[in-house]
């Protein structure tokens, strides 16, 4: 199953984690340097909710938490 919110659309996107050494000039060096990137994934945090649907029913589904706390869906409990 996709890692994708059923409500928002939100899904895991590409990013890096950019790797400096040395001392900033702020601080009285000769600034910092890319040693090394490598690549990862940025996941939303996706909660597996019972979800009340507009005609009543219930249903299992993927949610963002920013989609719960906006109030996007009916969280039956």
């Amino acid at each position: 199953m996709a890692r994708i919110c059923q409500i928002t659309g939100k899904r895991p996107v590409r990013g890096r984690i950019i790797h400096r050494k040395g001392k900033s000039k702020k601080s009285g060096g000769i600034g910092t340097h890319v040693t090394k990137t490598t690549k990862r994934t940025f996941r939303p945090n996706l909660q597996r909710i019972r979800v009340r649907r507009p005609n009543g029913s219930t249903k299992r589904m993927l949610v963002s938490v920013k989609a719960i706390k906006a109030g996007l869906v009916e969280k039956v409990v």
